[in-house]
């Protein structure tokens, strides 16, 4: 299975022409491409598809996002246990990681 996972823009830089980012889930930090929402920044939440960032995301909705998928166990699946901290996170607004 191939998800669209939110996580957290930590930081963005033009890689050979093409707008890229640095983008945590949870404690996962991945390379991600920019080039269909180039204008996101630093902070934001976007939804990646592979590799993709593809739109933009509130950070409730990003947070209870990684909840459910933790719940129902695909996270783990998907990206192994890095996103655990995300899912916990989701459960109380207060616990996002900055």
């Amino acid at each position: 299975m191939c998800l669209a996972v939110p996580g957290r823009v930590l930081s963005t830089a033009e890689v050979d022409g093409t707008v890229m980012a640095e983008v945590d889930f949870g404690g996962v930090r991945k390379e991600v491409c920019l080039q269909y929402i180039p204008d996101a920044t630093v902070g934001e939440y976007v939804i990646v598809h592979v590799g993709f960032a593809i739109q933009r995301l509130d950070e409730r909705s990003a947070l209870d996002t990684l909840a459910d998928f933790e719940r129902l166990g695909i996270l783990a699946e998907e990206f192994g246990d890095g996103f655990e901290r995300a899912a916990q996170q989701g459960a109380s607004p207060e616990g996002v990681g900055r």
